[in-house]
């Protein structure tokens, strides 16, 4: 364990330390191990060690530095064994608690912490850190998932993969859909299934449920090796109310607001005091700690509104200090690992949240665009009656689009609560729904901005996400579910083969609508530009079929072949028109294609 001569106490009060994680909690050392704990407010603290033969024993821990910290040396202390801290408390009572720095902890309901070593693991990822960016100019298509119920290898709610068990399946699964990228639900140690893990109890223990911390670094390192990155959400709002965790952890409030007004969340947890520099160091080196000691590419943090408006509410105004970690929080963590990138889920107008901080902005990466999806849901889910009325919907996201670098998602938190999944959101009938989330997930393709999307959605699951079960894999023995994968699959193979999807999502010139008046009922045209070439999507989403033609740009009339490269209502995906025989072709400076009802083509302009 660090001596406390190497450790800047200033910075861990200003709330500028990123490495806690390597100085607090505890540490084998020599002939057991070492233990420290920040509990100012407390009269004493001692360890409570497990013994292997069940017995438990309670090693007093003495006060250092400037008396906020305790610390001991516990002698026979191995890896793996269990322990917690009892905290005294100034009124003669005491409350037992793990360890808010502790790197592994028991299966719930059990709840201690446990002593291990995470230098045994020797990744093999040399080039791909080396490598990595943040994908702004670089396919970035993203396959977001709940570790315990993608797959299951049971019935049990309780039976769970592996870590490693996982990456057996899912890696050549993900390089055979196409994404870039696996973005992990929470995986900090968290009491209630039910949470998804947003509602944690320690900001640095991977959950045990699917295995030990090597494990989950062995899943990392292998996706890497891959070509596959790997992303965590990680919740830097609020925390569970449990006694034994992080709640009231000294007998007064360290972590928590000490005001209920801001101080519970709307999910009834804790949430996290960003004025006090104690807690920002918690949490910056909690995000430091997965990127560094695992390897993450990425961090999704959640709830990003709530902290930079007091309890998320607009009205109530910009909680400053919060503001200002997140600023503090980008610039450390971009500085410390290059090409990690930083995803804002916020569904606020606050401006500047993808500008550098040198320019006002909090200065992430990406940030969803929840209006993109409000928006794009709402028209596929209107009758081609409505939507003759309703394009906006699909045109709108354009006017703001430019105002930062958005990530499209249709997230885990649009397939539950009675929302429906994405497939079964599409209007009309069963038959019906396919061609339409076929032309929706093409859409979202032709759309600028990187992509994100849940599990399940790939195959059309029709039943809500439950965290208990696996996905509904018997699905893909019904042809037109068997289909639609095809189609996602092919899909992903043209979205990373295209530069123009991807290469300037974010600059004026590689967007430009060919139609967003429906020159054809229900019509509209997409034009995608990069370096090397020109992509074009059409859309008939109309109940009738259309030929649709659309004049090309000044910049484009020099175009005069086109090829199709994917036409959403071929047979292979299960659809009406032959494979490959979509009517499409250039005169005169219009492109012309013949669209099926529902239905959308991706062409090559040459």
């Amino acid at each position: 364990m660090s001596t406390w001569e190497s450790v800047d106490l200033r910075a861990f009060y200003d709330g500028r330390e990123f490495e806690a994680w390597r100085w607090m909690g505890s540490r084998l050392a020599g002939d057991g191990a070492d233990f420290r704990v920040l509990a100012p407010a407390a009269s004493g603290a001692s360890v409570l060690l497990g013994t292997p033969d069940g017995e438990t024993r309670e090693v007093p821990m003495t006060r250092c530095l400037n008396g906020a910290f305790l610390e001991a040396h516990v002698p026979g202390a191995r890896e793996g064994d269990r322990y917690e801290y009892r905290i005294y408390l100034r009124d003669g009572g005491f409350q037992d608690h793990c360890d808010p720095y502790g790197q592994e902890m028991e299966l719930r309901p059990a709840h201690r912490s446990v002593a291990c070593d995470l230098g045994h693991y020797e990744f093999s990822d040399d080039a791909w850190m080396a490598s990595r960016t943040a994908c702004q100019d670089r396919p970035l298509s993203i396959y977001e998932l709940h570790a315990g119920s993608w797959r299951k290898p049971g019935p049990d709610p309780d039976a769970w993969y592996t870590y490693d068990e996982l990456a057996d399946l899912l890696i050549p699964y993900v390089n055979e859909l196409g994404c870039t990228h696996v973005e992990f639900l929470p995986l900090a140690e968290h009491p209630f299934d039910g949470s998804w893990g947003y509602q944690g109890c320690a900001p640095f223990s991977a959950t045990s449920r699917y295995g030990a911390p090597e494990q989950l670094m062995g899943l990392v390192d292998r996706l890497h090796q891959a070509g596959v990155g790997a992303i965590l959400d990680v919740v830097p709002v609020h925390f569970a109310i449990d006694a034994w965790g992080l709640a009231n952890f000294d007998g007064t409030p360290l972590y928590e607001y000490p005001n209920d007004a801001v101080g519970v969340s709307e999910w009834g947890s804790h949430n996290f005091m960003h004025s006090r520099g104690e807690v920002r160091s918690l949490l910056a080196s909690a995000a430091d700690f997965w990127l560094g000691a695992y390897h993450f590419d990425g961090l999704r943090l959640d709830a990003v509104s709530r902290i930079v408006y007091w309890q998320g509410d607009e009205r109530r105004g910009v909680n400053g200090m919060g503001a200002d970690f997140l600023r503090e929080l980008c610039d450390g963590l971009h500085a410390r690992h290059p090409g990690c990138m930083l995803i804002a889920e916020d569904s606020s107008g606050f401006p500047g949240v993808t500008r550098p901080t040198a320019e006002g902005g909090l200065g992430f990466d990406y940030k969803w665009d929840l209006g993109w999806m409000h928006d794009t849901l709402s028209y596929f889910q209107a009758s081609p009656e409505e939507r003759r009325h309703a394009e906006g919907r699909l045109t709108f996201s354009m006017m703001y689009f430019p105002n930062e670098r958005y990530l499209l998602p249709l997230s885990h938190d649009e397939v539950v609560h009675g929302k429906a999944t994405i497939a079964q959101k599409m209007n009309g009938g069963y038959d019906g729904k396919f061609p339409q989330a076929r032309a929706l997930y093409l859409y979202m393709v032709a759309h600028p901005g990187k992509t994100l999307d849940f599990m399940g959605n790939e195959f059309a699951q029709l039943r809500e996400w439950d965290e208990k079960r696996e996905q509904d894999w018997c699905l893909l023995e019904y042809p037109l579910h068997d289909a639609f994968l095809r189609f996602r699959r092919e899909l992903g193979a043209a979205y990373r083969a295209h530069s123009a999807l991807w290469e300037r999502d974010y600059r004026a010139d590689g967007f430009a609508w060919l139609d967003c008046e429906q020159l054809a009922p229900c019509c509209t045209a997409i034009l995608r530009r990069s370096e090397g070439e020109r992509v074009a999507a059409l859309f008939n989403l109309d109940s009738a079929e259309h030929e649709y033609a659309v004049p090309l740009p000044e910049d484009d009339k020099g175009a005069v072949g086109v090829t199709v490269l994917l036409d959403t209502d071929w047979q292979r995906y299960g659809g009406s028109t032959p494979d490959g025989e979509t009517v499409c072709h250039i005169g005169d400076g219009v492109l012309v294609v013949r669209l099926a009802p529902l239905s959308g083509v991706l062409a090559l302009l040459a």
